[in-house]
């Protein structure tokens, strides 16, 4: 039996990253001109990426070149994609953008749940003192 705290819901870390996810994708349908809405985006999101995997994370590197649009080769962009996008920096940037949060947000959902199974694991040992 679980013993947990049923007022208490803890937020997880990918659901940060899904509604950052929501989020862009209401800046990515926004009209041109919401330059101020971007750059609290990117720093909010720069932000989460370092408290959440750390100053030195390969995400908050590949975060930063994809708000310049130069992410492809570390979010393993198709190429097709690429060539499309390419006269479009504006677009591709948003591409690239969301493609590194969606690797984020399977790689912290993977983690969770390994550690959701771990944490549920049943204990086949005594509490001290009742042998």
């Amino acid at each position: 039996m679980s013993n947990t705290n049923a007022s208490f819901s803890p937020m997880q870390h990918s659901d940060q990253f899904r509604a950052k996810l929501e989020k862009l994708e209401k800046l990515g349908h926004a009209q041109v001109g919401a330059t101020n809405d971007w750059m609290k985006f990117d720093e909010e999101t720069e932000e989460l990426l370092r408290q959440t995997f750390g100053d030195t994370s390969e995400y908050v590197e590949a975060y930063a070149l994809a708000t310049m649009a130069e992410a492809e080769a570390l979010v393993n962009m198709p190429e097709s994609a690429q060539e499309s996008l390419s006269q479009d920096l504006p677009q591709k940037a948003f591409q690239q953008r969301r493609q590194l949060l969606h690797a984020v947000l399977s790689d912290l959902e993977g983690l969770e749940k390994e550690e959701a199974k771990a944490l549920t694991g049943e204990d086949h040992e005594d509490p001290p003192g009742l042998n």
